[in-house]
């Protein structure tokens, strides 16, 4: 196991974390893949309030002991932002409570997505006086936040230098996020990715087409390669739900901070291929098409187009795209069936897609059962 210092926490976490959202099925089960995570070097355990009784099972545990000192061990909360400072003081309460412990390494902001979230955590009776009231206290070491929002969000909720950390939705097949990815480093944030292997693009299960493209590696190494290589991300979510799936490749560590020649030429054949199968009909992920008057996430919808056809993700396509208009502001924006084809979007396209067409095709293409996320 590498470790990398945690931005300006100075707390150096395993570059995977331990994320305790799915392994909820029993005390014994978490038990068990607590303590195979830790026998992998895994040092930062990561739950959520909102991750149903995830809090109260990784307490359990804790209670129970753990093989490995406390003081050896990060453990790391999310709360919701919310708009009063009392609500954020009994949260914090009670996930110290549930998690069996007097102090937290961190403490995120859960889902700072919005533009009203960030007026929460800027008020100055809000959320952050609490928060500021346990860091006095010694009950919560280092705050950040996760955000699922727009990039111009995470800009933002970063420049506010209130946060020591930020955790963000980045990967190979999705790079929109880099700015912000920079900002963080500038301002010497901790850098946690949230879901390489599911959001990424459901690695563990790849399309053939993926595998061979990706061959010797497989999809998911490779993805984690691409992050482990870049020294401004210190640290990757991993969320088996049961031990035998937490599974680390050693030959991820072969190479710190730089791609091989041999990934470079597998990330080569990978951009090559999607320009080779979509040519004309490429959505190169600019975002100059928004907003939309329908308020449809053009782009997301055809970066989950682009997958599909180019690389045959139409099983993580179509796991996304069930999630717009029913995850809210985790995942905001209407299906793409609700286009009336108004032509707003078309002089805005660089690249002169016929849009409206591309969008019918996507939905056409991705629709079926409705998502949602798994912790409402």
């Amino acid at each position: 196991m590498q470790y990398r210092r945690f931005g300006k926490t100075n707390l150096y976490l395993s570059v995977f974390s331990l994320g305790t959202m799915r392994c909820l099925t029993d005390s014994e089960n978490v038990q068990q893949l607590l303590e195979k995570a830790l026998s992998l070097g895994i040092n930062h355990l990561e739950t959520a309030r909102g991750y149903g009784d995830s809090e109260a099972y990784l307490g359990k545990a804790i209670k129970a002991g753990l093989s490995v000192p406390r003081s050896q061990i990060h453990i790391t909360t999310k709360i919701p932002p919310t708009p009063d400072a009392d609500s954020m003081r009994r949260y914090i309460d009670e996930s110290l409570n549930r998690l069996n412990l007097d102090y937290l390494d961190c403490l995120g902001i859960h889902g700072l997505n919005t533009w009203q979230h960030l007026e929460w955590v800027q008020a100055q009776n809000g959320c952050m006086q609490a928060v500021e009231e346990a860091i006095n206290d010694g009950r919560v070491r280092h705050i950040g936040f996760s955000t699922h929002g727009s990039l111009d969000v995470i800009l933002a909720a970063i420049n506010t230098n209130l946060f020591e950390f930020v955790n963000l939705h980045y990967y190979y097949f999705f790079q929109h996020n880099a700015p912000a990815i920079q900002l963080a480093k500038e301002k010497d944030m901790g850098v946690f990715i949230i879901s390489p292997a599911d959001k990424g693009g459901k690695l563990y299960t790849p399309s053939q087409t993926l595998k061979e493209l990706c061959h010797p590696l497989t999809p998911l190494d490779l993805n984690y390669r691409f992050l482990l290589s870049d020294n401004r991300i210190h640290t990757l979510s991993i969320g088996p739900a049961k031990p035998e799936e937490l599974v680390i490749s050693p030959e991820l560590f072969d190479h710190e901070n730089e791609l091989t020649k041999a990934e470079i030429d597998i990330f080569e054949k990978l951009e090559n291929q999607q320009n080779h199968v979509l040519l004309t009909d490429k959505c190169s992920q600019c975002y100059a098409c928004l907003p939309c008057p329908e308020n449809i996430h053009i782009p997301e919808v055809l970066r989950l187009r682009n997958l599909a056809v180019a690389y045959d993700m139409t099983d993580y396509g179509k796991y996304r795209y069930g999630m717009f208009e029913n995850a809210g502001h985790w995942f905001p924006g209407m299906k793409a069936n609700r286009c009336t084809e108004c032509g707003d979007c078309l002089p805005k396209c660089p690249e002169n897609l016929d849009i409206p067409t591309l969008l019918k095709d996507t939905h056409e293409r991705l629709q079926g059962k409705a998502g949602r996320r798994l912790w409402g």
